[in-house]
């Protein structure tokens, strides 16, 4: 990701082999048998069955794919065996080593890649194969950086390619069949001025034909390895699907593997236009792409890696979506990938598995999508928060829960068992916790978070419910520029949720101006610890001169307006109304 500048032994094996297990990762199908690597109504159940023994998946990113002078360049610490050991000990079984070779490669003709650089590489690989995990490495963002440009320097694009590609395929060509080759990340050719679709499909075929020519020609285990194939760009779009499809049939090789990418529904996943919330639409697109991702190739015997996933949010920062709502898009993600039987491999640049303490940053995360790795399904709700007003009077919470199959076997506040009838009531999916309950654990009156609800059920995580005092947030006055300009903000226990911008003629201002709903982590933040709401120079970069109306969106369902008036690098800004 980060430039988002944005398996077994098939029919010529001894049966005794087979007999012992249904899947050896060492030996693969020999695409000489032309009954194995007939694709037509044939599912293959040997590379399938692969695919599926490497889930889960995790991607070591922002690393030896970094475009630095070495693997620490983008600020992780340089790997360890310990960090590979713990990975596969938190229960992976799979692991992507994304790879950017640019830096390191010689010039022409040779194009000789540094062997240090290349014994670094393979000690990662050996270190991950000693894990037993199934390793997968690449060419990665050498993508936009050369390769994008093939239509104008063909034949310059192509020699390096070749080059490395050949010279990667010797170097690994005696290790296991549990170590893969991805032919190229994310395959984008607009870098290079590209945009026509034709060219782009016709230049990615070249470049997999080309690819795997190499590989099966390199001798040793290069005959059988398998090897993964990405649609343009690493789209599931169903375009890049068909010309996918197309091109891993006419190889006539029963030992590929086809990946795609996905960070979700755009607006949701980076929190633009209103889509803080997790509806309909975002629902709908998840479901939508992998029901065209089984379709086109799943279901016609090509099994599909989705190399990486995630949300685009994330490469701001993980509280970009609030808690819940990222919750349950990872719980809805992870079951319907494992309904369509499609193996996934989180992407993870630092942000979720800590390079240092070897611990998860957001344990809750990891805990639901663990659950989905099982049989079943973990326990969610339409919201983890309950909010009261300070000095309103207290009601009754209802949330609806959404228990997929599961049974809710209680409520607890610390050690505390909260009594059913009494505290809680539960009427098919829907929780009522009761006004006398709330009253209590919000007796200090204190504004913000005063208890945690865990909802436990029969299998699975908790869902955490966050009980929140909170008050109408009080905006102060500020001055500065347009790089650097933050509202002071009493937040009085609310969270930001979203935040609006308008000229004074209504109009949308900022960037995105299809949109009154600006990018969360892009245009504006929040500092909970220094009190203020940031406004980015990425927002000034596209504002006018003059006044903007601002609206700041909370989740407690609090609205405050503010205004802003910009005189070229000079912004000063004063709350609006009460």
């Amino acid at each position: 990701m980060k430039k988002r500048h944005y398996r077994s032994f098939l029919s010529f094996a001894l049966a005794a082999v087979m007999a012992m297990t249904a899947f050896s990762a060492s030996v693969l199908a020999d695409p000489k048998n032309e009954k194995a690597s007939s694709w037509a109504g044939k599912k293959l159940s040997s590379i399938q069955a692969y695919v599926e023994d490497m889930q889960p998946g995790w991607n070591l990113g922002n690393t030896l794919d970094s475009t630095g002078s070495d693997e620490t360049s983008w600020g992780n610490p340089r790997v360890t065996k310990q960090l590979i050991q713990q990975i596969a000990a938190e229960g992976y079984k799979s692991i992507r080593i994304p790879v950017t070779w640019d830096q390191h490669i010689g010039g022409a003709p040779g194009y000789t890649i540094d062997p240090a650089y290349m014994d670094r590489v393979e000690e990662v690989v050996n270190w991950a194969l000693e894990a037993k995990l199934y390793v997968m490495i690449n060419i990665h963002h050498d993508s936009w950086i050369w390769v994008s440009h093939m239509e104008k320097k063909h034949d310059e694009v192509m020699a390096r390619y070749q080059a490395v590609w050949t010279q990667i395929a010797d170097r690994f060509k005696n290790h296991s069949n549990k170590l893969m080759f991805e032919a190229i990340n994310e395959p984008r050719f607009t870098d290079g001025g590209t945009t026509d679709h034709a060219k782009q499909h016709a230049m990615l075929k070249e470049l997999i034909t080309s690819f795997h020519s190499i590989v099966r020609s390199s001798g040793g285990n290069n005959a059988v390895r398998p090897l993964v194939i990405p649609t343009r760009e690493t789209s599931p779009a169903q375009e890049d699907l068909n010309e996918l499809y197309n091109n891993i049939v006419k190889l006539n090789d029963p030992n590929l593997i086809a990946t795609v990418h996905y960070y979700g529904f755009w607006p949701f996943s980076v929190n633009i236009a209103g889509y803080y919330k997790l509806e309909k639409d975002t629902l709908n697109d998840l479901t939508t792409t992998f029901d065209n991702v089984h379709k086109t190739l799943v279901a016609k015997g090509i099994p599909v890696i989705l190399g990486e996933y995630g949300l685009l949010g994330f490469d701001k920062h993980t509280g970009v979506i609030e808690q819940g709502e990222k919750l349950k898009f990872f719980e809805i993600l992870t079951h319907a990938l494992k309904e369509r039987n499609i193996t996934h491999m989180l992407w993870d640049n630092g942000q979720h598995f800590n390079r240092t303490t070897y611990r998860w940053n957001d344990q809750e995360l990891i805990d639901i999508m663990k659950a989905g790795w099982k049989n079943g399904r973990a326990a969610t709700a339409e919201t983890d928060l309950i909010h009261l007003k300070k000095g309103g009077k207290v009601k009754d919470a209802k949330v609806k829960l959404n228990l997929n199959g599961n049974k809710l076997t209680g409520l607890w506040v610390g050690g505390e068992h909260l009594v059913a009838g009494k505290d809680y009531a539960l009427s098919g999916e829907e929780l009522t916790i009761k006004a006398a309950r709330l009253s209590k654990l919000t007796a200090s009156g204190q504004l913000g978070q005063n208890a945690v609800l865990n909802a436990k059920f029969n299998q699975g995580p908790d869902w955490r419910f966050k009980v929140v005092v909170f008050d109408r947030p009080v905006l102060g006055h500020a001055t500065g520029t347009t790089e650097k300009f933050a509202v002071p903000v009493d937040f009085k226990g609310n969270q930001l949720a979203t935040m609006e911008a308008v000229y004074a003629d209504g109009k949308n201002a900022g960037p995105q101006d299809w949109t009154s709903f600006k990018e969360f982590g892009y245009a504006f933040s929040p500092s909970y610890d220094s009190k203020e709401i940031q406004l980015l120079p990425e927002f000034f970069k596209e504002v006018k001169d003059g006044e903007v109306q601002l609206k700041f969106h909370f989740w407690s369902g609090e609205i405050v307006s503010y205004k802003i008036t910009k005189s070229g690098t000079s912004v000063t800004g004063q709350p609006v109304g009460k």
